[in-house]
């Protein structure tokens, strides 16, 4: 990690987004199919809230997943930061809030998703270790 560097440099690009009215059960479908952990969650194009594996894996011991709505899920507000930011002020904001993801968002666009594990990589240094299709999913 280099001194002032910025959070698009360690972000996951062009992240999967879920509908705040898609089912439990296809956000969970299409985390498992694309080995995520984190969705940003839309409502007709606006940002709305974060829902994460273990959001949905709560939701799934107590309801029914084909019948209950992301929205009932999602963590909102979600952390927003800019792809300038600075990675130590989102690394810091996210340790302050206890949180393990933060979405990045260009001119109103979710345009990445920057993780507790991209974090961790960007403390050791190692931008090799991201999953080969990380490109197109969070």
């Amino acid at each position: 990690m280099k001194p002032n560097d910025q959070v698009y440099r360690w972000m996951t690009p062009s992240p999967l987004v879920v509908s705040r009215d898609a089912t439990v059960a296809t956000a969970f479908d299409l985390m498992e199919q694309h080995a995520i952990r984190h969705l940003p969650v839309l409502d007709r194009g606006d940002l709305v809230g974060m829902v994460s594996a273990t959001d949905l894996a709560f939701v799934k011991r107590f309801a029914d997943p084909e019948a209950t709505l992301v929205s009932e899920a999602m963590s909102t507000p979600p952390y927003v930061a800019h792809p300038s930011t600075p990675l130590d002020e989102v690394a810091g904001a996210m340790a302050r809030q206890r949180l393990g993801s933060a979405i990045i968002v260009e001119s109103g666009n979710v345009v990445g998703v920057f993780t507790a594990v991209d974090a961790l990589r960007a403390i050791a240094g190692d931008r090799d270790g991201r999953p080969e299709d990380a490109a197109t999913i969070a």
